[in-house]
């Protein structure tokens, strides 16, 4: 397995990942209120959703979430393998080039419902592509974000986060380590949420998507070009 972080993450990478952070969140309000309430990004509502509707519960499709959880593997296998078979020694170099296949799948996404809302046809029959192309992207993104190993900012996920910050304060008689990034990773993604449901109801869904993937894409670019990033190297 490639190590390519130090463990005192530089300023530069951990601004990028609260803002892929808040795109988490983006995605999320895009795929709960715009695709029949599907988690693309979080994995375990899918998981227990799916649960519910093998056991017939109204108002679950079991067919979206099996999209969801297999577009999701997918893209994690796509980015394991682009991963171990790239040659590029430096990070920056790949973090630019994993922004662009991301946000390629999220911009894809957002025009299917545009050419989809022009012909008149229904969300229902180009919902799954749309699930899958959204799920995909935040699978490619979590195994990618994996290989960095920095502590805290998973960018998707923040049960562990919420956890440590509970169970290292002094209420619990520990020592509130790495406060500031924990809390910058539940801020970062309630914002995004917040930033997705206001574009949503504003906008709609395509906005929504199209925005998340020029903003994972523009932030990558705009970080990745600091200097402490420059000098990371992949192993």
């Amino acid at each position: 397995m490639s190590e390519s972080v130090p463990l005192k993450t530089p300023a530069a990478l951990f601004r990028l990942l609260l803002v892929l952070s808040a795109t988490t969140g983006m995605v999320d309000a895009a795929s709960i209120l715009g695709m029949d309430k599907v988690f693309t990004a979080n994995m375990t509502g899918n998981v227990v959703f799916l649960a519910f509707a093998a056991t017939g519960a109204a108002g679950f499709h079991p067919l979206h979430y099996v999209v969801a959880l297999g577009a999701f593997m997918a893209g994690a296998v796509i980015a394991g393998r682009l991963w171990r078979g790239d040659g590029a020694p430096r990070l920056n170099h790949w973090l630019v080039r994993a922004a662009a296949i991301e946000s390629c799948m999220l911009f894809l996404a957002g025009m299917l419902v545009i050419a989809s809302d022009r012909a008149g046809l229904s969300m229902t029959g180009v919902l799954p592509l749309v699930i899958a192309l959204t799920a995909g992207a935040m699978g490619f993104r979590n195994a990618v974000i994996r290989q960095l190993k920095v502590p805290d900012l998973t960018t998707t996920v923040l049960t562990l986060t919420i956890t440590g910050i509970a169970s290292d304060s002094r209420l619990a008689s520990g020592t509130p380590t790495n406060l500031p990034t924990r809390l910058g990773a539940v801020l970062a993604i309630f914002a995004g949420a917040a930033a997705g449901a206001l574009l949503f109801r504003w906008l709609g869904l395509a906005p929504t998507l199209l925005a998340t993937g020029a903003v994972v894409l523009v932030a990558t670019m705009i970080f990745v070009r600091h200097p402490q990033m420059a000098e990371l190297q992949r192993k």
